[in-house]
């Protein structure tokens, strides 16, 4: 109950440089539009955090920096004590983040031509680090009836049996269905991985985000062998809002991708990690897990309100069980828009800057991504926003 407050505070960040507030020029969008969309939180780093980077600021060198002992020590402690994962010092790899540690295991494993295997709709960065170093997007698009989402294991199987396909990307949590795979989904997927010779990538880095009775399964909680198979990406930054500072935390266990990987590091030329971003994540991970259990019953209650205002406002609409991430995905089929109407109901008549669904591939089309990590007042005015827009629409259909 400590911090549950601090997050209904409002801050303005516009005219800070924010991709999220200051891009409407960029973007195209008008500049009354209220931003959900990137993901990333409308909330302050922990006070802890704050002070540590205040205390590396005052003394002032920012000069190359290694990966202490006390680190990794805070990185071990975090997932020993969240997730009942061990993890050893020689697996961890520093990336200046997740999407970045992607494309160079797409790097290190496949060649040009080779294919990788995505479960679409999902985060559109995977597909980008595909395509743009000349890999074939290989897609095992999930299921959705009844509003779940479920696996098509059948189809998984054929395309990892293709030996065209070397490389497999897990987002797990899932972006932006907001699935947590069962224990026994991720197995499956690790084993088919290692029975067809695909090495598997797991996203991991919304795991803190997890609602209700839903549990995460980190792969690397699996069997050695799966582990031997397995890149696992981590990182503070969705958890602790600390993106900017570019810190990931990369676990390969097996010698040889991990020396493979390294060698993809090296001829991209990355060698040290960011200090100031070392010195926030050895702070969030010693101190906080009061703050992030906060943080999690907070975003657990605005999207529960969004659930109930959309449910009880605008039947046509339907919000998908956000089991993980703090990212909520809304199904506008019963609207009945095409692609351009449905752009034009959220961006100019709701004036509401989420993601569309489209972005996350064709599987997407009909639903928006929204961002759920701000203060509820934000959220109130963009549901009102959203109803709004609804109610409009309903009452220029009922005169026709």
């Amino acid at each position: 109950m400590k911090y549950r407050k601090e997050f209904d505070k409002v801050i303005d960040r516009r005219n800070t440089g924010s991709l999220k507030y200051d891009t409407h020029d960029m973007f195209k969008v008008p500049h009354d539009i209220l931003p959900l969309w990137v993901a990333d939180m409308d909330f302050k780093a922990p006070d802890f955090v704050q002070d540590k980077l205040k205390e590396a600021a005052e003394f002032g060198i920012f000069g190359y920096s290694i990966t202490t002992e006390e680190y990794f020590e805070a990185v071990r402690g975090w997932f020993e004590r969240r997730f009942g994962w061990q993890v050893e010092r020689k697996w961890l790899v520093q990336t200046p983040g997740v999407v970045f540690a992607l494309a160079t295991a797409v790097k290190a494993y496949t060649e040009p031509g080779d294919g990788v295997v995505i479960q679409p709709p999902v985060y559109y960065p995977f597909s980008n680090v595909i395509r743009r170093n000349d890999r074939v997007i290989v897609e095992n698009t999930l299921i959705y009836e009844a509003g779940r989402y479920t696996m098509d294991f059948e189809d998984l199987e054929a395309k990892l049996s293709d030996e065209r396909n070397k490389l497999m990307i897990l987002c797990s949590p899932h972006n932006p269905v907001g699935r947590v795979w069962t224990k026994e989904e991720v197995t499956k997927v690790a084993e088919l991985c290692l029975a067809k010779g695909v090495k598997l990538v797991s996203d991991e880095i919304h795991c803190d985000f997890v609602f209700g009775e839903n549990r995460q399964t980190p792969v690397g909680t699996l069997s050695e062998e799966i582990r031997n198979n397995t890149v696992i990406c981590t990182a503070p930054s969705k958890t602790f809002n600390m993106a900017g500072l570019q810190i990931s935390n990369i676990f390969i266990q097996d010698a040889g991708m991990r020396t493979a990987f390294k060698r993809e590091l090296n001829r991209i030329g990355f060698g040290w990690a960011n200090l100031l971003g070392m010195t926030a994540c050895k702070a969030a991970y010693e101190d906080g897990d009061e703050w992030v259990d906060d943080l999690v019953w907070y975003i657990g209650e605005n999207i529960r309100y969004i659930e109930d205002f959309v449910s009880e406002n605008m039947p046509e609409i339907k919000v998908i069980d956000t089991q993980g991430t703090y990212l909520v995905w809304i199904d506008l089929h019963g609207l009945g828009l095409t692609r351009e109407e449905q752009e034009d109901f959220i961006v100019n008549k709701a004036k509401l800057w989420l993601d569309t669904g489209t972005m996350f591939g064709e599987a997407g089309e009909g639903f928006e991504r929204l961002n759920a990590a701000c203060p509820r007042a934000t959220l109130e005015e963009g549901m009102n926003r959203l109803k709004a827009a609804y109610d409009q629409l309903k009452e220029s259909r009922n005169k026709e």
